[in-house]
C-alpha cells in the first residue's frame, strides 16, 4: 500500500480532508513509534511507504526509553495537535489503526508484523485495535448526475 492510499482510508473512514488525514497518520505514527520497543519500531519502519518512513524515522532517538503511553492520553494527542475533539480523535485512531492493519495485510490486526505492533500495546489500545480490526470497509458514495441526483 502506498501513501496514497493509506492517506485515502483515513479520508473515507473519517470523513476529513487530507491535510488532516495525513495530519492524524503523523501523530498515530509518532505516538506508536515512541510506544513501541526500538526493534519492533524498525521492523514496522520497513512496511512503512517512503514518506512515511522518513517521517516515522524522524522520530529516532538514540538510546530512548518507551513511553507507555495509554488510550486516553493517545487521544488527547491526536486531538491536540489536529485540533478535533476527543470523540473525533478516538475514531481517527480507530481508523489510522485499521489502516496500518491494511498496510500491513493483516485482516484481523493479529497476523506478522501486527502482530508484533498489537503484541507490545496495553490492554485498552489493543481494544482499539481489535476494534478497527473489525472496523466494516466504507460504503461507496453514489454517484450523482449533472443535477446533483
Amino acid at each position: 500500500m502506498d501513501e496514497n492510499k493509506f492517506l485515502h482510508e483515513i479520508e473515507i473512514r473519517t470523513g476529513l480532508g487530507r491535510e488532516q488525514a495525513f495530519q492524524v497518520a503523523i501523530t498515530i505514527l509518532q505516538e506508536l513509534h515512541d510506544r513501541l520497543a526500538p526493534k519492533e519500531a524498525e521492523d514496522l519502519a520497513a512496511q512503512l511507504p517512503g514518506n512515511l518512513k522518513a517521517r516515522w524515522h524522524a522520530f529516532d532517538l538514540r538510546d530512548r526509553d518507551v513511553r507507555r503511553t495509554h488510550k486516553e492520553d493517545f487521544v488527547r494527542h491526536i486531538a491536540d495537535v489536529t485540533e478535533m475533539n476527543e470523540s473525533q480523535a478516538g475514531r481517527a485512531l480507530m481508523a489510522g489503526f485499521k489502516a496500518l492493519q491494511l498496510l500491513l495485510n493483516s485482516p484481523t490486526g493479529r497476523e506478522a508484523e501486527a502482530w508484533d505492533v498489537y503484541s507490545q500495546l496495553p490492554k485498552d489500545l489493543k481494544e482499539v485495535w481489535s476494534a478497527a480490526a473489525t472496523m466494516p470497509a466504507p460504503k461507496a458514495r453514489k454517484a450523482t448526475d449533472s443535477t446533483g441526483r
